[in-house]
């Protein structure tokens, strides 16, 4: 029953971002939405993690298999995406390495920050 009561926590902030995306003139998915309120919650105390931990990690191991249809889509539309594929493939490097990138400098300014804010 816990399980299910998780589960319904989620669904119910993933409908809060499908309204979200319907009712703001922003060309914002309604998953970041979702991910937004989730976290608002999560930060403000009106979830707590152990109210969706369960849920959250079963989804989490879960996902790979979320990518199978993805990747069988693909191979079905092989005809199209062909001429495309050296740009898409360029581009899904190079986005990734500045992600990294990015990532990594935050998080060094981070720890930085919270190391200055301790003394």
């Amino acid at each position: 029953m816990k399980f299910m009561k998780q589960f319904a926590i989620i669904l119910l902030i993933s409908f809060l971002g499908e309204c979200a995306r319907e009712l703001l003139p922003l060309p914002v998915p309604a998953s970041i939405y979702g991910l937004v309120f989730m976290l608002t919650a999560l930060m403000t105390g009106i979830v707590k993690t152990e109210d969706v931990n369960r849920a959250g990690m079963f989804l989490i191991e879960t996902m790979p298999m979320m990518f199978i249809p993805a990747a069988v889509g693909i191979m079905a539309a092989w005809n199209v995406f062909r001429p495309i594929c050296g740009p898409v493939v360029i581009t899904i490097v190079v986005s990734t390495i500045l992600v990294m990138g990015v990532s990594g400098l935050v998080t060094q300014q981070m720890i930085r920050w919270n190391e200055r804010k301790r003394k």
